[in-house]
């Protein structure tokens, strides 16, 4: 099994201007709902985006949810790792 070249993946893809906005839209969007109470560090929920971010959504509350990290990262994906 080949091991996973970390470095080339942050260079091609993670490291892109677009994929550091990203990051920061949903940590920014886990920082409001930790400030309401809803979510905490460590306590196996994700904020989930309706619409996600990269299909058009915002970080505005009424596109935000709590979800079991199980519930939300199990969908189906096109061949592009989007969601489907």
């Amino acid at each position: 099994m080949a091991t996973r070249n970390y470095r080339r993946e942050y260079d091609e893809y993670q490291g892109k201007p677009e994929q550091k906005a990203n990051r920061a839209a949903r940590n920014r969007a886990r920082y409001q709902l930790e400030k309401e109470g809803r979510v905490h560090k460590g306590d196996g929920k994700d904020v989930d985006h309706k619409v996600p971010l990269s299909k058009g959504g915002s970080t505005a509350k009424s596109n935000l949810a709590v979800k079991t990290v199980h519930a939300n990262r199990s969908y189906k994906r096109n061949k592009d790792r989007k969601p489907a």
